[in-house]
């Protein structure tokens, strides 16, 4: 007759049976049953996917913020275009507000939809970067890059909110090249080799040119004429200059010499002016003996003019010394 089982074994052997479920998801699943507070997103790469793996980090500024979690392959017939949608996972824990509080948790789509939204307008794009030279391994660089527009490609994959990516700058530069390289092919260079080819060959045509020696000669001899030419003139100009300064000494010395002589003349004709006056006065006394048109009066009359010129022609002298030598302006 066999033994009855035991409540306390049935009990124990469930309670154990349990306890090693939880410790198998704890071990295997990474801990993640109990860690529901992550957000997932898709972003399609343009670039090549070699070197990302499943479970490649998701870095910010340097900060593992998640990790990647699917990588598949499109293939769209109609357009013969091929998709790569990778699928991040981020957890909220490793974003903190400045008071160390985590954000709030987007509970329906249109709030993800909504703090995607804001991300994207802060200039967050995700770009594939290399972990390590030697391994040649990628992850996922999430970060602020402005000056890159948001691109979207409008694809649906698994309900998941698309994330922009930007290229590589491995990519960005391989594209400039490849397109100043097309750029170049389209330029007709074999017409602007053959152009500069014969304007070379004209060029070369001119300056062997008998006309071209015969200006470089004429221009020679030209040159050589003005060099003589301004020889003479220095040897020529040294007398001259000299002269001149020497009668510029001697003209000041003159033009201080006639001015005591000026004033002096000035007195003599003005005194000489008043004798005729007082001439004139006597002889107008004398009336009843000499008339109005007698000789007398009429040398009296010329001397005072006499008198006149001479005192208009001292005042100018005494204005105007250097007139001794250059003559009166009209």
């Amino acid at each position: 007759m066999s033994k009855p089982i035991s409540p306390v074994a049935i009990g124990g052997f469930t309670v154990g049976a349990l306890a090693l479920l939880l410790i198998a998801l704890f071990v295997f699943g990474g801990g993640q049953f109990f860690q529901a507070d992550k957000v997932r997103f898709v972003v399609f790469f343009d670039s090549s996917l070699n070197g990302l793996e499943i479970g490649a980090p998701v870095k910010m500024q340097g900060v593992k913020i998640g990790e990647v979690k699917q990588i598949v392959l499109q293939i769209d017939p109609n357009a013969t275009k091929i998709y790569k949608p990778v699928v991040i996972e981020i957890d909220r824990n490793s974003l903190t507000s400045i008071g160390g509080t985590p954000f709030p948790r987007a509970m329906t789509h249109k709030d993800r939809e909504e703090n995607r939204d804001r991300l994207v307008a802060a200039g967050f794009r995700a770009r594939l970067e290399m972990q390590s030279l030697l391994t040649g391994l990628l992850y996922i660089d999430f970060d602020v890059h402005r000056d890159k527009p948001p691109v979207f490609t409008g694809l649906e994959y698994q309900g998941l909110l698309e994330v922009p990516a930007i290229p590589t700058t491995v990519d960005e530069l391989r594209n400039t090249a490849s397109e100043v390289a097309k750029r170049l092919h389209d330029l007709p260079l074999e017409d602007i080799v053959r152009d500069l080819s014969a304007s070379l060959r004209e060029i070369k045509d001119f300056i062997a040119s008998k006309d071209v020696r015969k200006s470089t000669a004429a221009l020679a001899n030209t040159l050589e004429g003005m060099e003589q030419t301004v020889k003479t003139l220095n040897h020529n100009l040294e007398p001259l200059l000299a002269n001149t300064s020497k009668t510029m000494v001697s003209t000041n010395a003159l033009i201080k010499d006639l001015k005591p002589i000026v004033a002096n003349t000035d007195k003599t004709l003005s005194t000489a002016t008043a004798t005729l006056d007082r001439a004139r006065d006597s002889m107008a006394k004398l009336g009843g003996a000499v008339g109005p048109e007698s000789e007398l009066t009429e040398t009296l009359e010329a001397l005072k003019d006499a008198a006149r010129s001479m005192e208009n022609l001292t005042d100018y002298l005494e204005r105007h010394p250097e007139a001794v030598l250059t003559g009166k302006d009209n």
